[in-house]
Formats: C-alpha cells, structure tokens, sequence
C-alpha cells in the first residue's frame, strides 16, 4: 500500500510518499519559489548565436532563457531535415515564438526552452505537433500496447501527437477521449492567449505540486492520501472526482495534535534517509557523494555476514543494495550521470543479476532512469533525467563546517 502523505503551512506544501512503511520521495513547494517547468510563455528572440547551435529567448524571467537547434527541429524525428540546418536559418533577433521551460533555471543560468509542446494529462501526454502515437514501456502486454496505440491513432487528428501513460491500460476509449478532449481545449486557449498577448508573456502554468503529484503519481483505486489541510483535502477530493469520476478517493484529513509527519514517522526518516552514509538493516552501508558532474554511490558489506559462501554473501549484499539505492535516487532526486561502485564479483552471472534488480528497482521511478551497463573497472553506470532544480532537504542549510558535503537540519 501507498501513502500520500501532505503537510501545509502557510505558503509551503510538503509531500512524503510512503511505500511499504518507507520514505519514497519527499518534495517541498513554496508558492514565492513555485516551479517554471512545463510552463508555456510567448517569448521574444533577443540573440542567435550559430557558433552554440542555440538562441537566447526572453520571456521574462530574469534570466534570458535557452533554446538548442533541436528543439527548434520538427519534434518527429523523421520528419526533421537529414543535415542540421545552422540555427540562424531557423530564427531571427526580434521574432517572437511560444516556448515551453524544459529545465528550471540554475545557478547563473537561465531556464532551457523547446519548441517541442507537451501537456500532460492524467492518462496520457499531449503534444500538439509531434505527430506520433506512442505508449508507456511499463504497460508490458503486447495486446494491450497495440490496442492503445490503435486508440491513439484513432482519436488524433492532424499532426497531434499522444503519449498514452499506464494508467490507460484496460481502460476503455471513452477514458481516454476526454482526457484529450481536455487538453486539446487547453491547448486552444493557450494559443488564443498567444495571439493576443504581445511577448514576453506566460501563456499556462503547470498544476501546483499537491496535484501535479496526484496528476502523476496517485492511483485513486488503491493509495491513500493523507492531508492536514481542510480547504486543500476538500479540493484534492473535487478534483479526484472530476478527473475519475465513479470513485470515493482515499482523501483523509488529519486534524489531530501531534504533527503528520512526526506521527507518521516522517521526521525520523527525513533525518536518517537523507544522510551520506546510510546503513541498512541487514549491516550493509551506501555513501553517497555528489559533484558537479556526477553522483558516486559507493556500496560496501559493513557487518554484514551472509551465508558461509563469499560469493554469495557479495552477490545478497549488492542486491540488497541495489534495491536501496533506486529508493535513494528517487528521494533525493538524484540527476546526470550516476556511477555506483558495488562490490567486486567475480562471476558475469552475479553482474547480470545486480544489473536486472536494478533495472526492477527503478521501474517505480517516475523520472526516464537507464542502467547503461558495467565499466570496465566494473562500475555500473546508470544516467537519471530530471527537469526541477532540487538538492536534498530543501528546508536545510548547506554545512559550512565540510565545505557544504553536507545540511544542518533545522532544529
């Protein structure tokens, strides 16, 4: 069973989402730092540099946003010229064009911009000119995927293009017909607004992070959420019910004097999962370590003892770790190039099998998570994609004593 578990203050929502007793992710919106990703803006070309294959567009942010030749590109791979024309071929200073925030702005630099629209719904991805039909890779049955592929292909028009999300599978096609039937309305608006607007100017904004959440992550049928807002429990269950109509979502407001995530043992959790060093249960240590350029995760036996055969004992060791170290990617949001230096086996077959129960771990990961394979100095190397700026516990401050390695926890 899973928890959706919500704590709101103020302007701050804070989101645990608890799988089998444990911490899973942990998300902290404030609505003074509300997200830009997703967001659609009409914006105005202020520099095309051909050197970089890039322009820079403003859409009045502070910074001037970013935008690659390829995202420029028909987002139908086929459909895009063999040889990459030059970028000033395709844009000019002074035009004006609606650009969607891939990736929140960081640091010095500004957010990165595409041309390539999407709008996510609860059962599919819109994306209005991408002229493709796609499905979820997790829905497995080979009938299914063709029925709904088939569906897609039926329902589109033009050059409409749908990614058809897992929670589609055996549903029927009205299911999923208004879905699109909605998002294509937003669409429309959203163009209307462009048409009007003089840049730079914000077309649409992505949901907020407690539907957002609901949006991406929340199975009404079967999970739990657990809120200790009223007026916020109140409009998660309206829009439960407008977007899966027929059910009585699990939505339950908690109002008692202990704070939720002190009696739901969340506090605990944040402090130890969120640690360099994590020890597991059975005696098996991770460190973590972070650069600018990559995430090291380092795996070792510490007290733990296994059975009587060492290559056993290894191979229980990384697969228990490998399970534990999918968990910690998604709770801190880990992104990039991940390199993971599990225990060295001797055998190909005990490499193999690390490898799959990784790949098996990372299936509940929302974000596009890839096991690319063994180094030769046998590191498996994997590679993470995420779009919001994050670091761990966002409420912590960065510790001044390490060299920032490490947070101090608000006391």
């Amino acid at each position: 069973m899973r928890q959706m578990i919500v704590h709101c203050e103020h302007e701050t929502i804070e989101m645990a989402l608890i799988e089998d007793g444990r911490l899973a992710e942990f998300a902290v919106e404030r609505n003074s730092e509300q997200s830009v990703v997703g967001s659609i803006y009409k914006g105005k070309v202020v520099n095309v540099l051909p050197g970089m294959q890039a322009a820079f567009v403003d859409i009045g942010l502070k910074k001037n946003a970013f935008l690659y030749v390829d995202d420029v590109l028909h987002p139908h791979l086929e459909k895009q010229p063999k040889q990459k024309p030059s970028i000033s071929q395709l844009l000019t200073v002074g035009q004006e064009l609606i650009v969607q925030v891939m990736k929140e702005p960081r640091g010095g630099k500004g957010a990165r911009v595409t041309t390539h629209f999407s709008l996510p719904g609860r059962c599919m991805v819109y994306m209005p000119t991408a002229d493709y039909v796609a499905v979820s890779k997790k829905i497995e049955r080979d009938a299914e995927r063709s029925r709904l592929k088939g569906i897609g292909e039926q329902l589109r028009t033009g050059e409409e293009g749908i990614i058809i999300r897992t929670v589609s599978e055996d549903e029927p096609i009205d299911f999923i017909r208004s879905d699109l039937e909605f998002l294509r309305e937003e669409w429309s608006r959203i163009t209307d607004k462009a048409r009007k607007l003089q840049a730079p100017a914000l077309l649409h904004r992505d949901l907020g992070l407690l539907q957002r959440l609901i949006r991406d992550s929340f199975d009404p049928y079967e999970d739990e959420l657990v809120i200790d807002s009223l007026p916020k429990a109140e409009e998660t269950i309206s829009y439960l019910k407008d977007s899966v109509p027929g059910i009585e979502p699990k939505v339950i407001h908690y109002s008692e004097s202990v704070p939720l995530f002190q009696a739901y043992g969340i506090d605990d959790q944040l402090k130890t999962g969120f640690a360099r060093k994590i020890a597991l249960p059975e005696g098996v240590t991770i460190v973590i370590d972070q650069t600018e350029a990559m995430t090291i995760i380092d795996v070792n036996t510490a007290k733990y003892i296994g059975g009587d055969n060492l290559g056993e004992t290894i191979l229980q060791t990384n697969l228990l770790a490998a399970r534990e170290i999918a968990r910690i990617l998604r709770l801190w949001d880990i992104g990039g190039i991940i390199i993971v230096d599990f225990i060295d086996m001797e055998r190909e077959e005990h490499r193999h099998q690390v490898a799959a129960a990784m790949e098996e771990a990372i299936r509940k990961d929302r974000s596009k998570t890839f096991v690319v394979g063994w180094t030769k100095l046998d590191l498996l190397e994997m590679t993470r994609k995420k779009a919001r700026e994050s670091m761990p516990l966002p409420f912590a401050k960065p510790c001044g004593a390490c060299g920032g390695r490490g947070f101090v926890l608000p006391s």
